[in-house]
């Protein structure tokens, strides 16, 4: 039976009386009976439908009854004249398959949930509504969205450290096989028989289609950029994809991967990750901020919101933006990371990872306002998933820097359970500096907009380039951060702990951690003066690089003559970009740190400071773009070619284009090794905390 079909069944007067009623089906057939299903009445007409029971009739329960066409619900109205009583059986597929990716699901028959803890880098299981842990299961590194296989106990993972897919026996607590996979697979979903899986590939911009049962990649299909959240109709005829950095719309076909329709975001939308459909896939809903990049210290530049897109009715092919920092007043909110829609299409809730809390709106469905504020909840440290549960009464949040899950009553809010999903794998410290990153509270934020993760969200960078008081400055990623100190484009902080100018000034405003007046962020040092801010140092200090994925098979031969060339002589880019970490930046006293002018000063009509910078790592160019200090370059031939005309940034003006694209193509494919081993070797220092 198709999802949201509708089952007829006509009564024939001349039957027998106790054959007339739904109750003799539901004595045959196992299903509940009558006065258990949901009633409409329509003058004479009586339609009585199930939305609970299974959907295997047997024949003996339909004996006596004429079975008419499936139709829909909007149909039986038009045909009530035809018959004189009619009983309409919903058969819909058992409640709660996973439509919409996210790090927490039910499983198809409501009686497990699985979530992903990225720390860990296990899937736990747990039983419903008993709140007990069956199995907790290692699967690798980075473990993100999680996907029930149809109406089974199986269940795939997104192993997003590892380029895998995992598939899991739920009741056993043991792993099938792996799904290599070509890089960062972040989202997934299942088709309705649970034959296909659909999982993004944030990185290079893919969907890819896996038959379940052999477990292989059917079908690679290019769709954009940096796609995450990721959401299937009820047909299975079409995903919604979102782009995580743009936080722009898809509607692609499951027959070939075709992108069939867009919704752009304004230029200022960004970190969009996972998304959901409406039950009658008319609406989609999905959480994402808006970086307004132009303003100078920050001031009111990152917004919370939760974006609707219309894919029928007079508004379709239409998106808007709702701000959840005026839903509730002047209620401010930080970092939406999850949202979930009740199973009937009335509720949505949405969490907020920055400021630890949800709120529960109500539909309204109006093509113009869309959400209506109906109660806010506090929950615990960085909240990054929300599930209804199949009867709605229920709202599961996945607190995960308390590596917990917590059941809370709808709509009063109130606990109903707690469990731990995972031990704390995190030393005492990294766990504190980790909450200290995420968090857009006191102490490190009065207005509780902004923390370091909304432009550094798992380390990485946000793709933006801000309007700073200094000039326009590229959000660099962290990775690698501990072994090329010091600290911004500008060198102007020597350790993190100098952060603390950032946390008390005009940007964050927060109460801090070490009392004014704070020493200069160039002189004494901070670090040991608060135990807390060297936790946060030491969090942000721990990330690590990820291999290209251009160099899975080792250089190919573009990259190995782009190797030689970027060591030559000629072009003179190993001068600057050296070592292991391929950067000249290094712990040093103020008088010895290197700055170079590379001609880009001059590009930016804003900048304020002497026109040199301290030289980026190239490793993981390969998805940090744009590039430059000033974010204008879209991509790397851009560095080589466009930014570079008088050859102050490489010599490279006199290179064919066949070498640019060996240049790139080495490029790409950093780091091909993890550099580290090599930096220890070469006695390179590291700044742990």
């Amino acid at each position: 039976m198709r999802s949201g079909g509708t089952t007829v069944f006509v009564l024939n007067r001349r039957l027998p009386t106790e054959k007339r009623g739904l109750s003799s089906i539901a004595a045959t057939s196992g299903l509940h009976a009558c006065e258990r299903h949901a009633t409409i009445r329509c003058s004479a007409h009586t339609f009585c439908y199930a939305t609970d029971f299974n959907p295997e009739i047997s024949a003996a329960g339909l004996r006596g009854f004429t079975k008419t066409k499936i139709m829909k619900r909007s149909q039986i109205h038009l045909n009530l004249a035809a018959v004189a009583t009619v009983f309409v059986i919903f058969l819909a597929p058992v409640k709660a398959q996973t439509r919409s990716a996210g790090l927490m699901n039910f499983s198809s028959d409501g009686r497990q949930v699985a979530c992903s803890n990225r720390d860990s880098g296990t899937v736990t299981i747990l039983s419903w509504p008993q709140m007990k842990v069956l199995h907790e299961i290692p699967i690798g590194s980075h473990p993100e969205g999680v996907a029930w296989i149809g109406t089974t106990h199986k269940l795939a993972c997104c192993v997003y450290g590892d380029d895998t897919v995992v598939i899991i026996d739920a009741d056993a607590g043991t792993i099938e096989h792996r799904i290599d996979v070509y890089d960062e697979p972040y989202g997934v979903v299942s088709t309705q028989d649970g034959s296909k899986l659909y999982v993004t590939l944030e990185f290079p911009g893919q969907v890819i289609q896996i038959d379940a049962i052999p477990g292989v990649v059917a079908a690679t299909w290019q769709v954009g950029q940096m796609p995450r959240g990721i959401a299937i109709s009820r047909d299975d005829s079409f995903l919604i994809v979102t782009e995580y950095q743009t936080s722009r719309l898809l509607r692609i076909s499951t027959a070939d991967g075709t992108v069939q329709q867009t919704w752009d975001g304004a230029s200022t939308d960004n970190l969009a990750r996972q998304v959901v459909l409406s039950p009658d896939d008319q609406k989609v809903y999905f959480t994402h901020i808006r970086s307004r990049v132009s303003a100078s210290h920050g001031s009111g530049s990152i917004f919370p919101y939760v974006s609707v897109a219309r894919l029928t009715g007079e508004k379709a092919g239409t998106r808007m933006r709702v701000p959840m920092d005026s839903l509730l007043g002047a209620r401010v909110t930080a970092n939406p990371w999850d949202c979930d829609l009740s199973a009937d299409g009335k509720r949505l809730s949405v969490v907020f990872a920055g400021t630890n809390d949800m709120y529960l709106c109500r539909i309204l469905g109006d093509d113009y306002v869309e959400l209506e504020f109906e109660k806010g909840m506090t929950l615990g440290n960085n909240p990054r998933a929300v599930r209804f549960s199949p009867d709605d009464k229920a709202m599961l949040v996945y607190n995960a820097l308390d590596f917990e899950i917590v059941a809370l009553q709808v709509p009063n809010g109130e606990e109903i359970a707690r469990v731990a999903v995972t031990k704390n794998p995190l030393s005492e410290e990294l766990l504190l500096g980790k909450k200290l990153f995420y968090t857009a509270l006191q102490p490190m934020s009065a207005r509780s907009w902004i923390s370091c993760s909304s432009c550094h969200p798992d380390g990485d960078a946000d793709g933006r380039t801000w309007q700073q008081p200094e000039g326009l400055r590229n959000t660099q990623p962290l990775a690698g951060l501990s072994w090329t100190h010091p600290v911004h484009w500008s060198a102007d902080r020597d350790e993190v702990q100098d952060f603390e100018h950032t946390i008390q000034g005009l940007l964050m405003q927060g109460q801090g951690f070490v009392k004014k007046p704070l020493p200069d962020a160039m002189g004494v040092p901070m670090s040991g003066r608060s135990k807390p801010l060297d936790d946060l140092a030491a969090y942000t200090n721990s990330h690590k690089y990820a291999l290209s994925p251009y160099t899975k098979n080792g250089l190919n031969e573009s990259a190995l003559r782009g190797q030689v060339l970027f060591h030559s002589a000629e072009t003179k880019c190993a001068t600057c970009h050296s070592g292991p970490m391929l950067t000249d930046s290094q712990p040093r006293s103020m008088a010895d740190i290197v700055l170079h002018d590379v001609g880009t000063g001059q590009d930016d009509p804003s900048e304020l400071m002497e026109p040199k910078y301290d030289t980026p790592t190239l490793l993981g160019l390969y998805r940090s773009g744009p590039y430059l200090h000033h974010g204008k370059a879209a991509s790397l031939k851009d560095v080589l070619t466009t930014f570079n005309l008088h050859d102050q940034h490489g010599t490279t003006s006199n290179l064919t284009d066949r070498q640019i694209q060996d240049l790139v193509e080495f490029l790409k494919a950093l780091p091909f090794e993890d550099p580290e081993p090599s930096a220890k070797a070469a006695g390179l220092k590291q700044v742990m905390r």
